[in-house]
Parts: structure tokens; sequence; C-alpha cells
């Protein structure tokens, strides 16, 4: 049985909607919301297959898909799935745990080249669960794929924390950086973007 998501049980009434409502302003005002595509980007050969790992309101699955990538986006919140479909057209969306993810179960079959959890996913995720989602989703990924999540450092999981999860899960760290656009990592950065493939 499902446990339940911090996103669920530590956020207000009408969080999904001000969440979807949020970057829809940011999008009519101009913002930059594509850097975690671009990242991802860089590292994927084209029309690869693309697991977009609690993708909120769409706009990362959104970006790859109109960079050519064939794009499968999953989230437990139904209503952000609905506005991922409106506003992100193309993709293949899902409702999903992450933490018990089965595309094959949603009639989606794999493998992926790469799996990206951005927008602090990791943070939202059941207490408990880490280890649980890191696995799910690294057995929907290739052999020589990758997964790159990032998340502040002033939330809910510290950094060594989600290195043992990613130990647990079977997956190595390869890479680390401050931000999405490649600043070098350092101690005392408030923000971690990681590179992980399976443990050799």
């Amino acid at each position: 049985m499902s446990r339940a998501t911090r996103w669920f049980s530590e956020t207000k009434d009408g969080h999904s909607q001000w969440y979807i409502d949020r970057f829809r302003r940011m999008a009519a005002e101009g913002a930059d919301l594509a850097g975690e595509a671009r990242f991802v980007d860089t590292m994927l050969p084209r029309a690869a297959r693309v697991l977009d790992a609690g993708c909120g309101s769409g706009r990362i699955s959104g970006e790859l898909h109109r960079r050519g990538h064939q794009v499968v986006g999953v989230d437990v919140d139904p209503v952000l799935i609905e506005a991922s479909a409106q506003d992100h057209p193309g993709p293949t969306y899902a409702v999903a745990d992450l933490a018990e993810l089965d595309l094959p179960g949603h009639g989606i079959e794999g493998p992926f080249d790469a799996a990206v959890l951005a927008g602090n996913v990791m943070c939202f995720v059941a207490p408990g669960s880490e280890t649980d989602v890191l696995s799910s989703v690294a057995r929907h990924i290739k052999a020589d794929g990758f997964v790159v999540a990032g998340f502040g450092l002033d939330r809910t999981l510290t950094l060594a924390e989600f290195d043992e999860h990613a130990a647990a899960a079977g997956l190595e760290v390869e890479h680390r950086f401050a931000t999405w656009d490649l600043k070098p990592w350092s101690e005392g950065a408030g923000f971690a973007v990681t590179v992980l493939r399976h443990r050799a």
C-alpha cells in the first residue's frame, strides 16, 4: 500500500492548483523554465526515451518532447497530471506512486535512456520511501542510462541521506553540480544536482 507522500500530507488544500497557476504565470511572463530539460538533453542521444519522474505540471516533459525525445511523465497527483496533458501535450502521462512504479502495468513499456527527478521531487516523497523511489525509477532505466535528481538542501533530505538511499538502490554518484546550469559543486551549496548511474 502506498505511503502518504509529503506532497499530500505536508501541503495545504489547494496547493496543487497554486502550483499549476504559479508555473502558468511564470511561463506567461517569459521566465526560463527549461533549465532542467536543457541539462538532461545534453546527455541524451537524439530521440531518447526519458522518464520524468514526479513531472508536476509537465514543464520538463513538454520541453524534452519539443526537443524530439519520447517522454513519459509520472506524478502521484492526478490534478497535476491533468494540467500536464492540457498545458504540455505530446508526452505520455500517468498517475503513479514513484515508490511502487510499474509502468508496464500502465501499458508503458521500457526501458528508458534516462530519468529526471527535478522540482524537489525527492523532498516530497513519503518519509522512508526514498530508497524505494530510487530503486523503482532505476529499474526502468537501461543499464547504461542515468538518473538525475535535483533538490534544495534546506528541505527534508540531506545530501548524505540521499547518497545513502542511492547506494542502497544500486546507484552511484557520477557527477554533482550546485545548479542545473552546471555551476561547480562545493560544500555549503544550497542546492544539489546529482547524476547517478547503475553501480558496476
